[in-house]
């Protein structure tokens, strides 16, 4: 996981996603335990707390859970909830404003999906 000091998004939301993203991809499979606080604190050179904030995130979103003294453990069906998420977020961001764009430009939906698997294609 990288952490980027720059950027304008707050550390505990580059852990929350870095975790997210191992999730996602496999390298944290559900009920398997992910890195504790230390772990990542250490690792990260960062804040406890600051790690802390961004594994509660998760445990808020249902993604981890926490098992007492033992650590935090990727929940049954994370991945599919963050595939949820990530589709929305990608509506959200991408598939509202490229609709309200071919409306402005006065594409139908049919050229649109043309224009669509042409991007595929490609």
């Amino acid at each position: 996981m990288q952490l980027n000091t720059q950027s304008e998004i707050p550390i505990y939301l580059q852990i929350a996603a870095g975790l997210e993203d191992g999730i996602f991809i496999g390298a944290y499979p559900e009920e398997t335990q992910v890195p504790s606080t230390t772990e990542l604190s250490v690792a990260l050179q960062i804040n406890p707390a600051t790690v802390l904030k961004g594994i509660n995130r998760l445990v808020e979103e249902g993604i981890l859970y926490k098992k007492r003294g033992v650590g935090m453990f990727v929940s049954q069906g994370a991945q599919e909830k963050i595939r949820e998420k990530r589709q929305d977020a990608f509506f959200e961001s991408y598939i509202r404003p490229l609709v309200s764009e071919a409306k402005k430009l006065g594409l139908s939906q049919e050229k649109l999906e043309k224009l669509l698997e042409r991007g595929y294609e490609e």
